[in-house]
């Protein structure tokens, strides 16, 4: 797993509060740096999957780890 200069969790949270705090997560970071996004919502893995295509941010990792969705993102 990359190592992220930041951290949210999501868990509990269905669409689209993850992707909305990821992304005022991401206007706080510089470019190329890592954000792990921890959600439960089993939709957030194809949520992110758009979200990176339309924001030109680069979706680094997806990893299903349980009932845990991991998502890692590299701002643009």
């Amino acid at each position: 797993m990359s190592e992220a200069s930041k951290e949210i969790d999501t868990r509990g949270l269905n669409c689209p509060l993850p992707i909305l705090k990821a992304k005022k997560a991401l206007a706080d970071m510089s470019s190329g740096q890592l954000l792990k996004v921890v959600a439960t919502d089993p939709g957030s893995m194809r949520d992110f999957q758009a979200f990176a295509r339309q924001t030109g941010h680069e979706l680094v990792e997806q990893i299903s780890a349980g009932a845990e969705f991991i998502h890692v993102l590299r701002r643009r």
